[in-house]
């Protein structure tokens, strides 16, 4: 005796799922997806398609249960492959999510365009870059909306353009390194003046013209054009430079992401003056000695010299300068690696007697 296995009658079939819509020739066509895996799909990190769709059928209504027609699936896509029909829907559908997951995405993509503008910005009456905080305020104040089509980075900008009509905010200065030749160091000047730039120094060796300055963002494109034209050329120091504290190179910046890697906004002399001030501070060092710590680079932050680039990138991830980044926001002064390596040790013991007391 056969035995018949009875479904539910008010059973809703394919509820809990993701679905793709896309609409065509005036009709629509839906396919029934696994959660976050279309999102997978499209960013290139899922392959199966199988780990992606529930069923590879084409529906005209998913939570309904309604297949689509082979006529028109005909009229629409010029053929009833269910499979190759998938694959167009899932590349070019629109994702339907629910409430609660749209509400938690776009709070995610908020949040993250105020990070890029905290970083990309400060305050021009005070000298001091804003925080995370200030900067939600400010874009609720605005009645700033999300577009969960548009990338975080153009939405940052636009915000910026909009808060800049109300409030005292101001994109972060580049900070540039120019060599330009001696007959084109008017034309320099000149651009630089009519673009508000900042110049910190400016040092001329033979005939060559060295300017460190800091300029805002949007000449970017023309200091590189002027560049060219005057055969010179010229190095990102920092891509976003704040008044105050230890800076670094904006990860965000997506007007010139292919710029060589960060190097901290630490205080940059010409060589000349660098080497002239070493020399005053230590009078008994040969000279030989004094020129080579003149090409080294300084760390405000822990009072000490640190060697090339690469060295000084690598200083900036150290422990040390961490700790002592913490003890420069209460006003304590900085330690060598020594005292900070055993500083580092006392807290620990008191942390572990902290958490195994009873």
């Amino acid at each position: 005796m056969s035995r018949i296995l009875v479904q539910p009658i008010g059973q809703k079939r394919l509820t809990n799922v993701a679905v793709v819509r896309l609409k065509k020739h005036g009709m629509r066509f839906e396919i029934a997806c696994y959660k976050n895996k279309a999102l997978s799909w499209r960013s290139g990190v899922e392959k199966d398609l199988d780990e992606v769709l529930q069923s590879q059928t084409v529906y005209s209504n998913v939570s309904k249960g309604i297949l689509a027609k082979s006529k028109d699936l005909i009229t629409a896509f010029e053929s009833d492959d269910q499979t190759k029909i998938c694959l167009e829907i899932l590349e070019k559908g629109e994702l339907q999510i629910a409430g609660k997951e749209r509400e938690s995405q776009l709070s995610s993509q908020f949040r993250d365009i105020a990070t890029i503008v905290m970083q990309k910005t400060y305050n021009h009456e005070t000298q001091r870059p804003y925080t995370i905080s200030m900067i939600e305020r400010l874009m609720r104040e605005i009645h700033f909306a999300v577009d969960p089509n548009s990338s975080s980075k153009k939405q940052a900008l636009e915000v910026i353009h909009e808060l800049q009509k109300q409030f005292p905010i101001k994109r972060s200065p580049m900070r540039l390194r120019l060599t330009v030749p001696e007959q084109g160091c008017s034309s320099l000047i000149e651009k630089l003046n009519a673009w508000s730039a900042k110049i910190a120094s400016k040092d001329q060796s033979g005939s060559q013209l060295y300017i460190i300055c800091e300029l805002d963002p949007g000449f970017y494109r023309d200091c590189e054009a002027l560049m060219s034209t005057l055969q010179g050329r010229f190095e990102v120091l920092a891509l976003s430079v704040h008044a105050g504290g230890d800076n670094h190179v904006d990860h965000y910046d997506d007007d010139h992401e292919d710029q060589p890697p960060r190097v901290p906004k630490e205080t940059i002399d010409s060589e000349a003056k660098l080497r002239e001030k070493l020399e005053k501070q230590n009078a008994s060092t040969s000279s030989a000695t004094t020129i080579e710590e003149g090409k080294q680079n300084k760390c405000g932050t822990c009072n000490t010299f640190v060697g090339d680039a690469k060295q000084f990138r690598e200083h900036f991830k150290s422990e040390w300068h961490k700790h002592n980044l913490k003890r420069k926001t209460r006003n304590l002064p900085p330690l060598t690696e020594e005292e900070c390596t055993a500083d580092m040790e006392v807290g620990d013991t008191k942390a572990d007697l902290k958490e195994y007391s009873f």
